[in-house]
């Protein structure tokens, strides 16, 4: 399935930001892109700079991977529970919770990696699992209808749109 094939009644229009970093590539093959680039990316970022943030009440580095990391998990398991005809509505999360709770400053860049490439891993498999009816299936989390599929490229969009702001706001010194 390709972004373009999305309808924007598919997810809430919150995500569309998301949705815009995407060119009009296959969901799985992005997913696997993804997972061969990001961790060269992550290994990248320089030791001194991971702990860091450019304002203050701002995350650092490693709280924004593993944020990116955290987000993932939780899409994966609503898309999951979406394609098996799970009905019951499933609440939001709180990031401005997760991430004081994370731990992310005492992770090393290795850990996160790692934790990146078995969640990223997990995802190629579920996602490579679904066939096209299961990709258009609906439930609803945080009070709004999201389909399998779009669930997919926000997570592909979301992890994008992040390493973006590091790219941008992170090294721009």
């Amino acid at each position: 399935m390709k972004v373009s094939e999305l309808n924007n009644n598919e997810y809430n229009p919150y995500y569309q930001v998301y949705i815009n970093t995407l060119d009009n590539g296959d969901l799985n093959e992005t997913l696997v892109k993804q997972c061969e680039n990001f961790p060269k990316f992550m290994e990248f970022i320089p030791e001194e700079k991971f702990l860091y943030a450019y304002g203050k009440d701002k995350w650092t580095i490693a709280e924004v991977l593993l944020h990116i990391i955290d987000t993932e998990r939780i899409f994966q398991y609503r898309a999951l529970r979406f394609a098996r005809m799970d009905r019951t509505p499933l609440p939001g999360f709180d990031q401005d919770l997760f991430v004081p709770n994370s731990n992310a400053n005492k992770r090393s860049k290795e850990s996160l990696v790692d934790e990146y490439l078995a969640v990223r891993n997990s995802t190629i498999a579920l996602f490579s699992a679904f066939d096209s009816n299961d990709l258009k299936k609906i439930g609803v989390a945080s009070d709004s209808e999201t389909s399998v599929a779009a669930l997919g490229f926000i997570i592909c969009g979301h992890q994008r749109h992040h390493r973006d702001v590091i790219r941008r706001r992170y090294f721009k010194d």
